[in-house]
């Protein structure tokens, strides 16, 4: 039975996604407009993402820094193309205490500019290079419109930034990081994604090219879930930083930047989880197992400790519910949170030498012998977990894959069953705007080294230049 605090996603997939929010505490909303408090589960689902990503960064070679909040007006504006592309939603600082600032000062919306500010003192030679910096911080965009996790006008991210004294090294880095950025949302997130180019209309402000992660939410949308970009001298240039190549002679240097951002959170949320609240794949939940003793009895609570203890001395994380309620409420409770694995241990179960275990995400009982080896099932279980929520997720989105020949084609599928289209595209940017006259469709991206469908642009029929998938976005 689905859970009465929470609108069916099938009749109102915004307020479903809203319900599953605050039934789950992972969000609330704030006094400060556009901007949302993040409560301890949600913060934890971020603090879990963090660790499994910032590994993957320092195993490749990264190091984690901290840029001030704070960019100088005179400072964004030295690269043309970022200012020009970020002035809508930028927020700035124009009093300090009681005095107005002989200079105002943006609160970052991103960091090339200060990144690129510090690269001049510090990049020389080329024995200095690569520079691989990380930065886990929050940034302000002043949104019109906000929702939890999706869109606020502040959030939390991850924005990597490096300067190398190639451009085919700063190119391997853009690309490399697009395929672990790949890798973690479907080894981790369990969330099947696609890869490709930005149009030169969606890339990033002040990039040479854009290679983006785009993934399919249940309803159909999609969302752009994380991005590389590949710099090349642009910044280099407009800031200055230059350094002695190994012919001893003077090179600008080429950068990147690539980030994601809590967004992530929004996307487990909207890919995963039911009517009964919120699904998390085992190798990203903060709470893999939750046991549930069943009355007040000696060789309950002695199981269930040791359970716990075992469990955890493999670095898994469990806990044992010992809260007062009932355990009905502890079952509603644990599924509403999106705990992986239930395990409910009872008097009467153990008389008959069983214990059950729950899988969140198929609702499917278990019965196993009490003295079974629990370390070994709860990880094989997990694994099973793991992967029937990306086949399951990968075949939703398979099915809400098409191909479009003609306008007319697109139409009818947006208005029938919204997903990922894919259709041939000339490369005119007038055909981008005529696509997104049909209920906002936009490119997601240009799949490279792909094949044809067809030999003619989907919108106004001359030839075609690349293969493209569109869909409607958050």
């Amino acid at each position: 039975m689905a859970n009465k605090a929470i609108t069916s996603r099938d009749v109102d997939f915004g307020q479903w996604y809203t319900d599953i929010v605050k039934a789950a505490h992972l969000a609330d909303y704030s006094n400060v407009k556009g901007c949302t408090v993040f409560e301890p589960n949600g913060y934890a689902i971020w603090e879990k993402m963090q660790q499994v990503l910032d590994k993957m960064f320092k195993d490749t070679g990264h190091k984690n820094v901290y840029m001030p909040v704070l960019i100088p007006e005179s400072l964004m504006k030295k690269e043309g193309e970022l200012i020009k592309g970020f002035a809508p939603e930028v927020a700035w600082v124009t009093i300090g205490g009681q005095k107005e600032l002989d200079e105002k000062m943006c609160i970052r919306p991103t960091s090339e500019t200060l990144f690129s500010d510090y690269y001049v003192s510090k990049v020389k030679s080329y024995r200095d290079l690569p520079l691989k910096y990380n930065q886990w911080c929050n940034v302000m965009r002043w949104e019109k419109e906000t929702r939890p996790f999706l869109r606020s006008r502040e959030f939390l991210w991850q924005e990597g930034h490096t300067v190398h004294s190639t451009s085919s090294e700063a190119e391997e880095e853009t690309r490399g990081m697009l395929e672990l950025y790949k890798k973690f949302f479907e080894d981790y997130l369990a969330i099947p994604v696609i890869t490709g180019r930005k149009t030169e209309k969606e890339k990033f402000a002040g990039a040479e090219y854009t290679l983006t992660v785009e993934a399919l939410m249940y309803n159909g949308v999609a969302l752009q879930s994380g991005t590389t970009h590949y710099f090349g001298q642009k910044f280099s240039k407009a800031y200055d930083i230059k350094f002695l190549n190994k012919d001893n002679n003077l090179e600008y240097a080429y950068q990147t930047s690539w980030g994601v951002t809590t967004r992530m959170i929004g996307a487990l949320i909207m890919v995963h989880s039911d009517d009964d609240g919120l699904v998390l794949p085992p190798y990203i939940a903060p709470n893999q197992v939750v046991i549930i003793p069943i009355g007040n009895n000696d060789e309950v609570n002695s199981l269930s400790q040791d359970i716990c203890d075992k469990l955890k001395s493999e670095n898994i994380t469990a806990y044992i519910d010992n809260t007062d309620k009932s355990p009905g409420f502890k079952f509603a409770e644990s599924e509403v949170n999106g705990i992986p694995i239930r395990i409910e241990i009872g008097a009467r179960d153990l008389d008959k030498g069983i214990i059950t275990i729950t899988r969140r995400d198929t609702k499917e009982k278990i019965e196993v012998k009490k003295d079974i080896d629990i370390i070994k099932f709860v990880k094989d279980l997990m694994s099973i977990i793991q992967k029937d929520m990306y086949e399951k997720a990968k075949s939703r989105r398979d099915k809400m894959t098409h191909e479009a020949h003609t306008l007319k084609d697109v139409e009818d599928i947006m208005n029938k069953e919204p997903g990922f289209i894919k259709g041939m595209w000339c490369g005119d940017e007038k055909c981008e705007l005529k696509m997104k006259e049909i209920r906002g469709t936009k490119s997601r991206c240009i799949l490279e080294n792909a094949k044809s469908i067809d030999d003619k642009c989907v919108v106004c029929g001359k030839p075609a230049k690349d293969l493209v998938v569109w869909g409607v976005q958050y």
